[in-house]
């Protein structure tokens, strides 16, 4: 990952899940505990099972043409009651933020990152926890994920694909490690994102993210 690429991407800890008035609630505000941050780490420093695949733009360009990107269109959680679609999105240029769909009931998959086909890397899906206008977001719940749960993935091939959560972790928006989570090498995993913590009324944002990792089942 280049330096303007972590540049881009750090606005995923300050953007991802801003609210655009007060929060209707503070539902991140007592987190319940991180789980599994050795093992999502060994999953991030475990070397690929390919050859290195060519870098990415974040904000403009051509997807990479080594393999067909299957990119994934739907999650489903049922441990947290979640179907939601998924979009295609990057880094909005105006912005410099991580491109989450409006719609709090949508979620957003990085799209100059990994598909769902891909032998290594980080699939990154984030999504809204609330809106002050809309309500509850998708990823509402995403903080009560825990280890062995399961969610399934389906694909722009209609292929479902299941995994199982090994991680659960929550960081301070301006210590959330980027390079792990939006790494093209390393086993592959699926990255989750939201908003956690207590809101800050003032900068109409969360002080947190919360992250979840999960592996094929």
């Amino acid at each position: 990952m280049t330096v303007r690429d972590r540049g881009a991407l750090a606005a995923l800890a300050a953007g991802v899940a801003a609210l655009t008035a007060a929060a209707v609630v503070a539902c991140g505000s007592q987190p319940a505990g991180n789980v599994g941050a050795e093992e999502a780490s060994a999953l991030a420093s475990a070397p690929a099972t390919t050859a290195s695949v060519p870098s990415v733009p974040v904000t403009a360009g051509e997807l990479p043409a080594v393999t067909a990107i299957i990119a994934p269109v739907r999650l489903v959680i049922p441990e947290i009651d979640v179907t939601a679609t998924v979009v295609a999105v990057g880094i909005n240029e105006r912005t410099n933020e991580f491109e989450v769909p409006p719609s709090v009931e949508q979620i957003g998959w990085y799209r100059y990152g990994p598909g769902l086909e891909a032998p290594a890397g980080s699939v990154v899906i984030a999504g809204h926890v609330d809106s002050a206008r809309q309500g509850r977001g998708a990823f509402f719940r995403l903080r009560e994920l825990d280890q062995g749960d399961t969610l399934t993935a389906t694909g722009s091939d209609g292929a479902a694909r299941r995994y199982r959560v090994v991680a659960r972790e929550e960081y301070a928006k301006t210590r959330i490690p980027l390079d792990r989570y939006f790494a093209r090498d390393g086993k592959p995993r699926l990255t989750l994102i939201t908003c956690g913590g207590p809101f800050d009324a003032r900068a109409r944002r969360y002080r947190d993210n919360i992250v979840v990792t999960a592996v094929p089942a």
